[in-house]
């Protein structure tokens, strides 16, 4: 007993500890140069830190995720994947350039303009806040809308989250049991268990069944992350049923299911469920989190609300409810405030992770060996005070003119290149109408001008509720009086 004991202890030592040390002397990779970002980085799998004192430049985000870059993704998305790979986790430069093909057309700001409806029909024409209590969670509110109308691009379908005034949803699991699940939690607990564990890449899928056995939020977590893949299942298929019928519509899924001249696609289910997925993830959380923080900083910043707001009433009528977006798409201080929010918070805001080639590959003039994992936060390029002066302060004029478009390279809050967010026009469009509509219509109010959220880092940074007071500006008309 005790010899075997012995011998797990000295293998122990020896595979995690002492060989370790070795490689690290050794460094067959030349990465002891790097900083390390704890004492056990030079050792282990966590990250190491390069800086250089000329700062961020857009050669070394060129180099990492411009189109010409031998970097491929991370074994980080393969990790994360299911049985089949969707658009934003496929690995693989000739898969991604198919699927891309695949929905390209969909995701055209010439064809999505023709959503500018399915955009705004979620929203509630003549709502108004509660006379007798003013205060709404407008994180909640926002998100509710950010699903209903991906919903109603993506799948053509109306979900009434905004009607509902809540995330109620069905879940369907493999044995075609349904049963009611609320959207949010399931999609946030499904980020936050994964994005806690993920990073010790060949060790991710026993650390969840250990986490599942010791801890009992991390049950809860995979339980919750379960019913997210039920809620993709069953609208997928309800999707598929409506298609199967003949039902002509005009969304991200017909793109799944055949090409522009109606040849079908032949995608196996599962790659369509894994498409799916994507799209009512990424597709609803990272234009939420934007559309939160962006009144979060107009309110902090009142000089700013007011220029918007001017800009704004210039284009629409008074009695206008919810804003065209042929009228507003060109605003350009509207813009201006919506990348500005993204350069202070970008939603995703950890290093995405890229592996160089076998070959390795040069940085910013550094060589980096192969199979390195490498990478550049959004939210450390953003505040780059060399780039960005006076980086942590509210500044959308800095995006007016030919100023703002030689800041456009260091801007990566939807990442760059090949591989960059096939969805950033739509999440545009999504802030573009909801923020025109709201500043028109609604004063609102922090609970203090101090007031800060709680902010809640996956993959995301996602904020907790917000509360603000809300109401209807003066002379502005609802339809319902």
């Amino acid at each position: 007993m005790y010899s075997l004991l012995l011998i797990v202890t000295l293998h122990f030592l020896i595979y995690y500890i002492v060989i370790p040390i070795i490689n690290y002397f050794r460094d067959p990779k030349g990465l002891r140069k790097y900083p390390n970002l704890t004492f056990v980085s030079g050792i282990s799998d966590l990250p190491l830190i390069y800086y250089s004192h000329k700062g961020i430049h857009p050669v070394a985000i060129k180099d990492i995720y411009g189109h010409g870059t031998k970097c491929t993704k991370d074994v980080f998305y393969s990790a994360l994947s299911g049985s089949h790979y969707h658009l934003a986790d496929v690995v693989d430069k000739e898969d991604h350039a198919r699927k891309r093909k695949v929905l390209s057309s969909a995701y055209a700001i010439k064809n999505l303009e023709a959503f500018d409806e399915r955009c705004t029909s979620p929203l509630p024409k003549g709502q108004n806040p509660d006379p007798q209590d003013l205060t709404i969670d407008y994180r909640m509110w926002t998100n509710l809308y950010t699903i209903a109308a991906i919903a109603n691009i993506g799948l053509s379908e109306d979900i009434r989250f905004l009607d509902q005034g809540n995330d109620i949803i069905s879940s369907e699991a493999k044995d075609e049991t349904v049963k009611k699940v609320h959207f949010r939690d399931c999609l946030y607990a499904n980020a936050s268990a994964t994005s806690t564990l993920v990073w010790a890449y060949d060790w991710y899928e026993a650390l969840v069944r250990v986490s599942k056995l010791v801890s009992s939020t991390y049950r809860q977590k995979w339980k919750l992350a379960e019913d997210w893949d039920g809620i993709v299942n069953n609208r997928a298929t309800t999707r598929w049923k409506r298609y199967e019928k003949g039902e002509k519509l005009d969304d991200f899924f017909s793109a799944l299911m055949e090409d522009k001249a109606g040849a079908p696609n032949n995608l196996e289910w599962g790659e369509i469920v894994a498409e799916v997925s994507i799209m009512m993830n990424a597709g609803s959380d990272t234009t939420g989190i934007s559309l939160n923080n962006v009144m979060l900083l107009l309110l902090k910043n009142p000089h700013c609300l007011e220029r918007l707001r001017e800009e704004i009433d210039s284009v629409l009528e008074d009695d206008e409810v919810i804003a065209p977006y042929d009228k507003v798409k060109h605003l350009p201080y509207l813009r201006a405030c919506l990348d500005e929010n993204m350069r202070l918070y970008p939603p995703v805001s950890f290093h995405v992770p890229r592996r160089t080639p076998q070959e390795g590959t040069t940085i910013r003039g550094e060589f980096v060996a192969g199979d390195t994992s490498v990478g550049i936060s959004a939210y450390v390029v953003h505040r780059n005070e060399d780039i960005f002066p006076d980086p942590d302060t509210y500044k959308p004029e800095r995006w007016l003119g030919d100023k703002g478009r030689d800041l456009q390279p260091y801007f990566v809050a939807f990442s760059a290149g090949a591989r960059g967010c096939i969805g950033r026009n739509i999440s545009y469009l999504e802030q573009t109408v909801l923020l025109a509509s709201l500043v028109h219509r609604f004063e609102f109010a922090l609970p203090s001008p101090s007031w800060e959220p709680v902010r809640h880092e996956t993959t995301n940074s996602n904020s907790g509720p917000m509360p603000l007071k809300a109401w209807r500006r003066a002379n502005r008309v609802c339809e319902d009086n």
